[in-house]
């Protein structure tokens, strides 16, 4: 059964958010980053990225992940993913889990996880204030 991957654009209070699902790999990864770019060159400097539909990520999917914070740091602009532990939606991925969480889980086995803002849902990330290291740039990547 073939997983179609898509991304969709909305807005939060004041924020961007592309919501993310399906399988974010080699071929379709180019797709997200894209769109994050389209995103920055449209003046959003505030972006959710929403990886709670996403069943599966490969060291692509990463990579891209890791060049948004990068990117989005650049521009003084701040940046969060929702990342739910088990899958909000009640749906679940290859594993039987919770989609959603097998993103979580591949960027804290890489230890990577820690470079990012994440929140289990939306209205928590666009609700809460920045964290102070944001706004002071904790880690380079």
């Amino acid at each position: 059964m073939a997983v179609t991957f898509k991304v969709t654009d909305g807005e939060h209070g004041g924020w961007a958010v592309l919501q993310v699902s399906g399988e974010m790999d080699l071929v379709t990864s180019p797709v997200l980053r894209q769109r994050v770019h389209d995103a920055v060159a449209d003046g959003r400097r505030s972006l959710v990225l929403d990886l709670s539909g996403v069943v599966f990520c490969d060291s692509s999917g990463v990579g891209v992940l890791i060049a948004t914070r990068r990117l989005i740091r650049s521009c003084r602009g701040r940046l969060r993913l929702i990342l739910p532990v088990e899958g909000a939606d009640g749906g679940t991925d290859r594993t039987g889990r919770g989609q959603g969480a097998h993103v979580n889980r591949v960027l804290g086995a890489l230890g990577v996880r820690r470079l990012f803002d994440v929140h289990p849902d939306v209205e928590s990330a666009v609700d809460s204030a920045p964290d102070d290291d944001e706004e002071a740039g904790p880690l380079s990547a």
